[in-house]
């Protein structure tokens, strides 16, 4: 499915809008899994509904990779996405939660987003000090449900 359209900005937040003939097209629902292609960039992502509009999320690092901003002309093709979302926890933050089961536990229920969360997180810290951190923070809030 391809649509032109503009990069749509409010404030910060940067999003493709979805017109809603399209994503009862692409018959999976109204919050579908969806694989977009944006002037040749291609990325997973969520079809959500916010404020009574289909949208798309388009963050900082996709306008930094692309060189795209609010308001640019972009053409999109959409793609019901049907793989498994699968985020692994970094070497550190397995090693933790193999010694914390409460906190595996929980691991295994969170969403792809809120497992990549985490990872970005870790990934993020640049000193190992900080990581440390970060890896007991989330195995500590993992761990208190």
């Amino acid at each position: 499915m391809r649509f032109e359209t503009t990069l749509h900005q409010t404030g910060n937040n940067t999003g493709i809008e979805v017109p809603p003939e399209l994503v009862d097209q692409l018959g999976a629902g109204r919050r579908p899994a969806v694989l977009i292609t944006v002037n040749g960039f291609r990325y997973p992502s969520t079809i959500a509904s916010m404020g009574g509009r289909f949208l798309i999320p388009f963050s900082s690092d996709k306008r930094a990779a692309t060189g795209l901003a609010g308001g640019d002309a972009i053409v999109v093709e959409l793609e019901v996405d049907s793989a498994p979302r699968v985020v692994e926890p970094t070497p550190d933050l397995a090693e933790a939660l193999a010694a914390n089961t409460a906190a595996a536990a929980a691991w295994e229920k969170l969403a792809p987003s809120h497992r990549k969360a985490h990872v970005t997180s870790i990934e993020a810290a640049k000193a190992p000090e900080t990581r440390a951190r970060r890896v007991a923070a989330a195995v500590e809030k993992l761990a208190a449900g």
